[in-house]
């Protein structure tokens, strides 16, 4: 009998990314404003929600390079914490020896922060990072890097744009993370092919009865 091998995605998945933005947005605003930061952090977030170009208004008001404010975006080590629940799910599958990867699109640095801020490097077995490993989902290459006999593999997600098309195609299980989707930074399109569609959809709380 297959023992199940579980890979789940990252951002707005294990975490809410929006969460790093407001990190990232409040490091900034400490940088270009020591005086003023909760103000300056506040009309960022403020120009983040109507959609306009953050980075080039903090570029203008205090004199520094819209370039070096998103290098600082991307570098920054963040503060930011796992959504409600997961910590005692991924303790609980680690604890019952189930192997867990993580499969995640992003840059190495940026990525490799999130995962140590979350402290949860020691949960996975194996990690891809989409600019480190070459490729982006939905490349096949991507999932099948965890593929090897003896295990029935599944996919936890939230962006049914990409997550979930090619394990789908694999013969993998897949599902979708769905609460919240007020935080989630990517908006989901009306209409996907049945093919993007994950097999599940659930919210965290319902994690234990699909696996």
């Amino acid at each position: 009998m297959n023992k199940p091998y579980i890979v789940f995605d990252l951002d707005d998945t294990l975490f809410y990314e929006q969460d790093f933005l407001t990190s990232a947005y409040r490091e900034i605003a400490d940088f270009v404003s020591e005086n003023n930061v909760e103000s300056v952090h506040q009309k960022m977030l403020e120009l983040y929600r109507q959609k306009q170009d953050t980075f080039a208004y903090v570029a203008a008001q205090y004199n520094v390079s819209k370039d070096d404010l998103i290098t600082m975006y991307r570098s920054h080590f963040p503060s930011v914490s796992l959504r409600a629940g997961v910590l005692g799910i991924l303790e609980n599958l680690a604890g019952k020896d189930i192997k867990m990867g993580l499969l995640t699109d992003g840059r190495t640095l940026t990525q490799n922060h999130k995962i140590d801020a979350l402290n949860i490097r020691h949960f996975f077995d194996k990690i891809i990072i989409s600019e480190e490993f070459g490729s982006e989902k939905p490349n096949l290459a991507n999932y099948k890097i965890f593929e090897k006999p003896g295990y029935d593999y599944y996919y936890v997600a939230d962006n049914p744009k990409k997550d979930f098309v090619a394990p789908n195609t694999l013969g993998w299980k897949t599902l979708m993370i769905t609460d919240e989707e007020v935080k989630k930074i990517h908006q989901i399109p009306d209409f996907l092919d049945d093919s993007y569609l994950p097999q599940h959809t659930l919210r965290w709380e319902n994690f234990s009865e699909f696996i």
